[in-house]
């Protein structure tokens, strides 16, 4: 439900910053704009957080060259930062999309350097910054995500010092030796300093950063914490650690018991001509999924005749990603001339070596696809996380079904009984996928059980909770030093302290 804000420049005790809103601007075929909720595990994460603590979420609504007043929708306070055509070209498939993201994923493509990108990046971050110190109460928690903003700590703590401020990086922090190519690798270091927290997918990341932070400001570091010391300020402590990021599990595990869904499994089975083995790949239209490899491996499996198409099929959902970036068209044309020659080499009148779809799918028909799989593959060349992985588990009530997982994916330092590989090794990876079709139904459910124990209890809410709660441990440390500050609990967060202490105490 959509409603202007009642009092037009009310402010927020927390405040979240993203590229994207929650809710997307979208237009239908009648010409009639309206807002719809978007997909995604921040939304979810985050989504109950922002209902009890009066909080606002600041971000881009999706459609360049329009402005748009804050409003309420579902019960958040909704803060629309206007982006023109110039900005997303610059700033979002330039800079951060063909600068940041491939250099960030160990340069799997070529990274782009132009100053113009740069600039834009800036003038943006400093949008955003505005926006977000416009909203933020006195001594507000701010929370930025993401690659997109990494400049925005440090400009909105120069606007509003009374802030506690905290950063997620939602992709992989790259080692020195290739971040350090960034013509502007010591702005963006200096940027994200304004946080009192900084969050990272994986420990390497965190190591990786505070790698970055010693190389090149020669500031002291003793895991976790950085000894920020700025021109004539005093010394802060920043946390740099990992919060690995998860799903909310119990949704999932929940549709995929709806008989519905179940039916919708079946007949995605029938359709496929009920194959003995159904494989699944789901993931964005990107060079860093290893989607090539995968099909490599299956070409190859179906050459050798250790597959057949009678037996398996490959189910391989592409969700359209990034497609005015020209490194992402010639990857779609690779990927489906590559599905073309195998479909063409293999398939027979009644089966399909590999059934292609180049759309995205409601979170429902999704899970039923997870439900159709007994087969997950995640073959990503580098990833942050990997949620898909999550999904597929926390969808497997029955305890059955293998998870084939990149050892280069952030889940990998969690999901330890997936079958682990290294989507390079491409005979190693055939051999993964031989031993996933063959394996025994007793150790398919041990291996499964203990994926979904940890799934199930490392969720999306213990996630924002344990950082929240280290945003609140900063917030009470600048307390001690200026007593005007009140304590975080009058946020009135449902944050149980004692439970987070004892699971990072477990976990």
């Amino acid at each position: 439900m959509i409603a202007p804000i009642s009092a037009p420049g009310a402010t927020y005790e927390f405040v979240v910053v993203s590229n994207r809103l929650p809710v997307d601007h979208v237009i239908g075929a009648d010409g009639e704009s309206s807002w719809q909720r978007s997909p995604g595990g921040l939304v979810t994460a985050l989504e109950p957080l922002m209902r009890s603590t009066d909080g606002a979420w600041v971000g881009w609504a999706g459609q360049p060259d329009l402005e748009f007043e804050p409003f309420e929708s579902d019960g958040m306070s909704i803060v629309p930062v206007p982006l023109t055509a110039n900005d997303i070209e610059n700033y979002y498939e330039g800079f951060s999309n063909d600068t940041l993201w491939p250099l960030y994923h160990d340069v799997i493509a070529p990274p782009s350097f132009y100053r113009v990108w740069w600039d834009s990046y800036v003038s943006v971050n400093k949008r955003f910054a505005d926006a977000a110190a416009a909203v933020s109460a006195q001594n507000a928690v701010v929370w930025v995500h993401d690659y997109q903003l990494q400049l925005v700590p440090t400009m909105l703590r120069e606007l509003r010092p009374d802030l506690t401020i905290g950063f997620f990086n939602h992709i992989p922090f790259p080692p020195y030796g290739i971040y350090s190519q960034l013509p502007w690798r010591r702005q963006i270091i200096e940027g994200l300093f304004g946080a009192d927290v900084i969050g990272f997918q994986r420990v390497q990341d965190a190591a990786n950063f505070s790698r970055a932070v010693r190389r090149l400001t020669g500031m002291t570091t003793r895991n976790p914490v950085i000894e920020v010391r700025a021109k004539n300020q005093p010394m802060r402590r920043v946390i740099a650690k990992a919060f690995p990021i998860s799903i909310d599990a119990a949704s999932f595990e929940e549709l995929a018991r709806q008989p519905h869904i179940q039916a919708r499994a079946r007949e995605i089975r029938d359709g496929l001509g009920n194959p003995k083995t159904v494989m699944l790949g789901v993931d964005r239209l990107d060079y860093t999924k290893g989607i090539g490899h995968r099909l490599q491996a299956f070409g190859e499996l179906l050459a050798e005749g250790r597959l057949s198409v009678e037996d398996v099929t490959l189910l391989q959902v592409a969700n359209p990603s990034r497609e005015r970036v020209k490194a992402y068209m010639d990857l779609r044309d690779e990927i489906e001339l590559t599905v073309g020659r195998i479909n063409g080499d293999f398939a027979t009148m009644s089966h399909t070596a590999i059934s292609y779809h180049h759309r995205g799918y409601p979170r429902d028909e999704m899970v039923a696809l997870y439900l159709a799989a007994d087969v997950m593959l995640v073959t990503a060349l580098r990833d942050g996380m990997n949620l898909v992985a999550k999904e597929y588990v926390a969808s497997r009530f029955d305890d059955t079904g293998v998870l084939i997982l990149s050892e280069f994916a952030g889940a990998a330092d969690e999901l330890h009984r997936a079958v682990l590989v290294n989507p390079h090794d491409i005979d190693g990876l055939k051999d993964a996928i031989v031993r996933a079709i063959e394996m025994p139904h007793r150790e398919q459910a041990r291996r499964m059980r203990s994926l979904r124990k940890r799934v199930l209890e490392y969720d999306a809410a213990r996630w924002s909770t344990t950082f929240l709660a280290a945003l609140a441990d900063a917030r009470q440390r600048r307390s001690t030093l200026d007593s005007r500050l009140d304590p975080i609990d009058d946020l009135e967060w449902t944050i149980d302290r004692r439970t987070v202490n004892r699971r990072t105490a477990d976990g």
